[in-house]
């Protein structure tokens, strides 16, 4: 039997139409928008309204889960002393868990579905380091993780992780800098 596959994407600079066409390449059925603010300053089309219709009009669902699966969170005990997201902290929260195992479950009905955030390389965005890397540990593989990179090719979870990783054989991820916390600083250091 076919393993279903959990995709990943980000919009990045794409055009909607381009956008949509990649979504059909790979008979996405539901668009799970990760993104904890759904908007976009600089690619107006992807604004959570916006986005949604244009899905509707593919035949692609839409549903928001950035409340409980972004990357900003509103709970600041998310966040360490620099202002960086603490994505071991931010996995043990109830919100997070939730949306984990809503995700669990749609990919459990062998549901065609794709998390989506803005950032358009899968290493640099909280969908592959840290809710991908949930998921893996729940589920004990990451072979059912592709993500849909900035040239619209895919990528098994292992290769972006390495690329995160630049290469080094890490045994256990979350001891890992690189993978704990995120890029940047959201809150001013107090």
């Amino acid at each position: 039997m076919k393993e279903t596959i959990l995709y990943t994407i980000g919009y990045g600079t794409r055009t909607i139409a381009d956008f949509i066409a990649i979504l059909k390449q790979f008979n996405i059925e539901y668009l799970i928008d990760v993104r904890s603010k759904p908007y976009s300053k600089y690619n107006q089309q992807f604004n959570q309204n916006d986005l949604s219709h244009f899905l509707l009009n593919s035949g692609i669902k839409y549903v928001f889960m950035g409340d409980t699966l972004g990357g900003r969170p509103e709970d600041i005990t998310c966040y360490n002393e620099e202002g960086k997201v603490d994505y071991l902290k931010l996995e043990t929260k109830d919100f997070y868990q939730i949306g984990i195992e809503r995700v669990r479950k749609a990919y459990e009905q062998n549901l065609e579905i794709v998390l989506m955030c803005s950032e358009a390389n899968p290493t640099q965005c909280h969908r592959s380091k840290l809710i991908s890397m949930t998921l893996m540990k729940q589920f004990g593989r990451s072979t059912f993780i592709k993500h849909i990179d900035e040239f619209g090719k895919i990528k098994d979870h292992a290769t972006v992780m390495n690329e995160v990783n630049k290469g080094r054989n890490v045994i256990d991820l979350f001891n890992n800098d690189t993978y704990s916390t995120s890029r940047k600083s959201y809150i001013s250091k107090q």
